[in-house]
């Protein structure tokens, strides 16, 4: 005897069937994640501060996951070309942005009518690193020893000098442009596409000076290039223990002085919690490796561990401060 003889009873059984066909065919669930490559968008050259700390953890990183970490270089406009295309990407936890305190800080400030909302189209995943910047300055340009004799010249010569930048808008513009609105220099800024020019603009001799990564400025500090003058962290970088911090220098406008930016990794909206958890924990795990982190804190930077909840404060932190210091400097780029 056929048990399904009534019309809506076949119906069921054949809508039940078809749904058991479909299901296959979802997503991988939140728990399965990730199931293929993870791409990281870039948005600064390759070779640059950035990139290097990236390159650091992509391979741990991949390790921990269980899937290749693939890093794609989307450069240029202060980082704000990789921030659309990640904003604009399917939420799986399969396209992220590798993101500093410019990026989604300082950029919010600078460009009125960015195609994005560097909070609200952005899942905050975890920070990396909290990163030392450092006053590099070529002794041949200006030869200055100290904090206060780079002063005194600048004063002395308004409009003289030239300092680099990473381009307009980077932590290194808006770091320089801090100082200089603090203490009531007049300089001339030069932006370049990214760190390895600006850097070899300073040891060429085609601007005096740049507020760069401590790690960037190592280098050319041991090839005897450049002079190291000031960091931007309100303590002692230990990695550069001789260079004392602009902070303490007494000088009028100084007082509190703390450009540090971060290096973190971001998430289109909408992404799973799930995902974002696994990710967060994934990149703690790597950044609690004992001779990684030894390795970073070598080069003048800090590990940060924070959990989403806590990163998403600090994101809005820091975007109102530089949003502060951009009104202050009047610095806009639109």
């Amino acid at each position: 005897m056929n048990a399904f003889r009534h019309p809506c009873q076949r119906a069921a059984l054949c809508l039940a069937f078809a749904a058991s066909l479909v299901v296959p065919a979802l997503p991988a669930a939140a728990e399965e994640w990730p199931t293929k490559p993870v791409t990281m968008i870039m948005g600064f050259p390759a070779g640059s501060g950035v990139d290097v700390v990236a390159r650091a953890i992509q391979e741990p990183l991949g390790k921990q996951l269980g899937q290749p970490v693939v890093i794609d270089y989307k450069s240029g406009a202060a980082g704000n070309i990789a921030s659309e295309y990640v904003a604009n990407s399917k939420p799986d936890g399969y396209t992220l942005v590798f993101g500093t305190a410019a990026t989604h800080g300082s950029n919010a400030a600078l460009y009125k009518k960015l195609p994005f909302d560097v909070e609200a189209d952005f899942v905050p995943v975890a920070p990396v690193l909290d990163v030392s910047n450092v006053l590099m300055v070529n002794p041949e340009v200006i030869d200055a020893k100290t904090l206060k004799e780079f002063v005194d010249l600048v004063k002395a010569n308004p409009g003289k000098y030239n300092y680099a930048s990473t381009g307009n808008g980077a932590g290194t513009h808006m770091a320089f442009a801090e100082f200089n609105s603090r203490l009531g220099l007049n300089m001339i800024h030069v932006p370049y596409k990214g760190g390895p020019e600006a850097i070899l603009s300073v040891v060429r001799g085609e601007t005096c000076c740049i507020m760069n990564q401590v790690q960037t400025a190592l280098p050319q500090l041991k090839a005897g290039k450049v002079r190291l003058l000031g960091v931007t962290t309100v303590k002692p970088v230990p990695a550069v223990s001789d260079v004392p911090t602009i902070a303490s220098s007494g000088l009028p406008g100084t007082k509190g002085f703390d450009s540090a930016i971060w290096f973190a990794v971001f998430a289109p909206k909408g992404t799973d919690p799930a995902i974002v958890n696994k990710l967060n924990a994934a990149i703690r795990t790597v950044m609690e490796q004992p001779e990684l982190r030894a390795k970073f804190e070598s080069q003048g930077n800090t590990v940060r561990i924070e959990t989403p909840a806590q990163f998403k404060q600090t994101v809005h932190a820091n975007r109102l401060k530089w949003a502060e210091v951009a009104k202050t400097a009047n610095i806009s780029l639109d």
